[in-house]
């Protein structure tokens, strides 16, 4: 799995490197983007179809777009922002 926010495949909540799953930060009619740019983290069964998943924790959804947004911002710091706002290509929302 391409990932930019994760080096080490371990649970991003837990760290537990048992059960892992990729989540795609941007799921549904995004998740071709997210796979396109590492917009994905590493999660466990229980944070990723438990009641602590992204899915069903939106505190949680949010803190992992807004940190996808921040490291995407640097490391494209030519066109981050126009790439990240970009509705074909990019995410289209702004999660700062």
């Amino acid at each position: 799995m391409k990932s930019i926010i994760q080096s080490k495949k371990e649970c991003f909540c837990c760290k537990t490197d048992v059960g892992l799953e990729d989540h795609h930060i941007f799921f549904g009619p995004l998740r071709k983007t997210s796979e396109k740019w590492g917009l994905k983290v590493w999660l466990c069964a229980k944070h990723h179809k438990g009641d602590y998943s992204p899915h069903q924790n939106k505190e949680l959804d949010n803190i992992l777009k807004e940190l996808a947004q921040k490291i995407f911002l640097i490391e494209h710091t030519q066109k981050g922002n126009e790439e990240w706002m970009d509705i074909k290509t990019g995410i289209g929302k702004n999660y700062l």
